[in-house]
């Protein structure tokens, strides 16, 4: 079994030829993607079907989405352990508002948050704007 096969799987995901497109850009990517990346990628599949895996794979956890700061959800996988309990994969995300490219920085987790009793966090998005390092050479 192929390696993105494996990841479906163990995320409680049939894997089938769109799933394991749409899967497998993700993991290509240097950087979380949006719909619209995948739709301009994949040509072989309309906007819609890749949307709805997109969401099965993250009602799964084999992808967790971060907002970019304009508002579009981008999506990577997860390096955790695919639990729907918890996100062990909370890292800092950073966007660049010259190029607008969205940056994992995965060497620097997402700060815990004390909380109030009885609220339960299932997910944080850490992003950091500025500019990336290309742009600020500009």
């Amino acid at each position: 079994m192929n390696h993105i096969e494996n990841i479906l799987e163990k995320s409680g995901i049939k894997p089938t030829s769109n799933r394991i497109l749409v899967l497998r850009e993700i993991l290509k990517s240097d950087r979380p993607l949006s719909l619209m990346d995948l739709d301009s990628i994949l040509d072989t599949l309309d906007k819609s079907s890749i949307s709805r895996v997109l969401t099965l794979l993250l009602e799964h956890g084999a992808v967790h989405a971060v907002e970019d700061g304009r508002g579009i959800t981008r999506y990577e996988t997860c390096n955790g352990d695919h639990s729907h309990e918890a996100d062990s994969d909370m890292h800092a995300h950073f966007y660049c508002e010259r190029c607008h490219k969205v940056f994992c920085l995965e060497d620097i987790p997402a700060p815990s948050v004390p909380l109030p009793a009885g609220f339960t966090p299932h997910s944080v998005n850490y992003m950091v704007k500025g500019f990336c390092p290309e742009c600020s050479r500009i």
